[in-house]
């Protein structure tokens, strides 16, 4: 028979400060586990990510058609729908406006409560037929003051303008909107348009939104395209402005020809009220309440209309405490949703199976889930791992030429920046960490998966110091919990370890990869992305 392997054949003979060295011993411990337990676990999350990636491949390749096809050969929406502009009439003078309601929700918004309110009060619809109601949540009496003597300074101009707070803040902006619309004033609008505090339209935005909801009675939702004043303000800006002009150039647009569905975006868009009723009204169990109601109004028969020619400024988080608790909202919210409605969308009987896929597969699964997960793991975890492991290959097609493709067909949305097109994959890959997380904490219904922190927006705050000649503090608010970020060290460390080992023994030459990509981790773990808000 064959040498018996034994328990004393697998426990080293000795230990630090013995002969053998501790290393040596880590490497036969090593050299032991690694061919049944290390290959194969490895092995099995290289197929996996594989998987991912050509399913986040084909998703963004059948985008990429239909946007093309929608851009050549569709109808523009004017002439798909019914659409004519509605006009003064002299017999029956204003009643030809349906009445609508603004609702601008606001929480300690000091730099911008301004903004929204003075574009809502300039919007062009008759006075007698529109109602804006500021809907206060702020715990600040000074800002709570400020907003309240806003809206009497408008009211004095004869602006139909209601000031509204709550005793308490239950259901975040949820609960505010549709506290909002329980008001008796309120009964007689057939539309609301939502703007959060830094949004501002222009005038015409009614004009050319309303016609649509008015001559079409099957449409629910008509959602604007957002523009950024701030896009040019710093780096971290400028990627936002990448994401989300694809966001709105192909995804929204693509949803809208295909489906008549996407996501409603929370601000920037008017609503047929009866629509939010049929519905269920506003629902605060996840922090993606504006996505929520799209989803049941959608699964009601409505349809949704997106207008890319319709466009809205606003502002983009500019620092990067205030992006990173955003981007936790916007990955846990939809997880979370999906987890609480994919057997509602299952069971549904009004509308269609190919709809359904569309909403479940398309919608959720691979945009919400997949494309954080297969960023995160592939590119940062398994990829580099497979280096120190040379059993496991990873075909070229899947490291290099398939999310080549998926991210020239990312860049679409934003042609004047496609020379910072390789730092945003780099950024995209360290934000991959916190989307995953908290796309997680979403799945699982964890504890932070109601977390609802408002986006700060710094407005012309920083702009309007610079201007006025106030001269630059010495210090900066230095705060080790918003500079410092362990996890991005943590893997930081992690692939510059990798790098170094690929550029001694690999094969592949990924540490050229591995190396810009830890700069990256360093860069956002020591804090150095975004505005750094000076100390007052």
């Amino acid at each position: 028979m064959g040498d018996v392997i034994s328990g004393k054949n697998l426990i080293p003979e000795s230990f630090p400060g013995a002969s053998v060295d501790l290393a040596a011993q880590i490497g036969m411990l090593w050299d032991f586990i690694k061919a049944p337990l290390i290959v194969p676990l490895l092995q099995l999350a290289v197929y996996i990510c594989l998987a991912m990636t050509v399913m986040l491949f084909v998703e963004r390749l059948y985008m990429g058609i239909v946007i093309i096809l929608v851009k050549l050969f569709w109808k523009k929406p004017e002439k798909r729908y019914n659409w004519e502009p509605i006009r003064d009439d002299l017999e029956i003078g204003n009643s030809a406006f349906p009445m609508v309601l603004i609702q601008i929700p606001m929480f300690n918004e000091k730099e911008v409560y301004k903004i929204s309110i003075g574009a809502a009060c300039n919007l062009s619809w008759p006075s007698d037929r529109l109602v804006i109601q500021v809907l206060d949540d702020s715990t600040d009496y000074v800002i709570k003051d400020m907003i309240e003597k806003e809206c009497q300074r408008w009211a004095s101009k004869g602006v139909n303008i209601r000031y509204q707070i709550r005793e308490s803040r239950g259901g975040y902006k949820a609960g505010a909107l549709k506290e909002g619309l329980k008001h008796d004033y309120v009964k007689d609008c057939e539309y609301v348009t939502i703007f959060d505090a830094d949004f501002r339209p222009e005038p015409d935005f009614l004009r050319r939104a309303i016609p649509f909801l008015e001559f079409n009675p099957q449409i629910a939702l008509v959602q604007a395209r957002w523009r950024f004043v701030n896009s040019d303000e710093c780096l971290l800006t400028r990627m936002q402005e990448m994401s989300l002009d694809y966001h709105f150039t192909v995804e929204q647009e693509v949803g809208s020809a295909t489906h008549a569905f996407f996501g409603f975006n929370g601000t920037g868009g008017v609503w047929r009220i009866a629509a939010i009723n049929e519905a269920g009204g506003w629902k605060d169990r996840t922090t993606v309440e504006d996505m929520d109601l799209a989803v049941r109004a959608g699964l009601k028969g409505w349809k949704f209309l997106y207008l890319g020619d319709l466009q809205v400024k606003s502002e983009l988080p500019s620092t990067f405490k205030a992006f990173r608790y955003q981007q936790h909202r916007w990955s846990c919210g939809p997880a979370n949703l999906f987890r609480k409605m994919v057997m509602e969308i299952v069971k549904n009987k009004k509308v269609t199976l190919w709809k359904k896929v569309y909403v479940i597969y398309s919608f959720f699964f691979v945009r919400k889930i997949i494309a954080h997960m297969v960023t995160f793991f592939f590119f940062c975890v398994v990829l580099p791992l497979t280096i120190l492991v040379p059993e496991v290959e990873v075909p070229i097609w899947g490291a290099i030429y398939i999310p080549c493709i998926i991210t020239t067909l990312n860049s679409v949305g934003t042609p004047r920046s496609i020379h910072l097109l390789f730092y945003w994959i780099l950024f995209e890959n360290v934000m991959s960490l916190h989307r995953t997380k908290a796309t997680f904490i979403g799945l699982l219904d964890a504890k932070r998966s109601n977390e609802w922190v408002v986006t700060e927006k710094l407005g012309d705050a920083l702009k309007n110091n610079k201007t006025a000649g106030k001269p630059a503090p010495k210090k900066f608010k230095f705060n080790i919990g918003d500079r410092i970020h362990l996890t991005e060290l943590g893997f930081a460390v992690f692939l510059f370890f990798t790098g170094c080992y690929d550029f001694m023994y690999g094969k592949h030459n990924y540490f050229i990869y591995i190396f810009l990509q830890t700069i990256t981790f360093l860069i956002v773990g020591f804090g150095y992305v975004g505005t750094i808000v000076p100390s007052s």
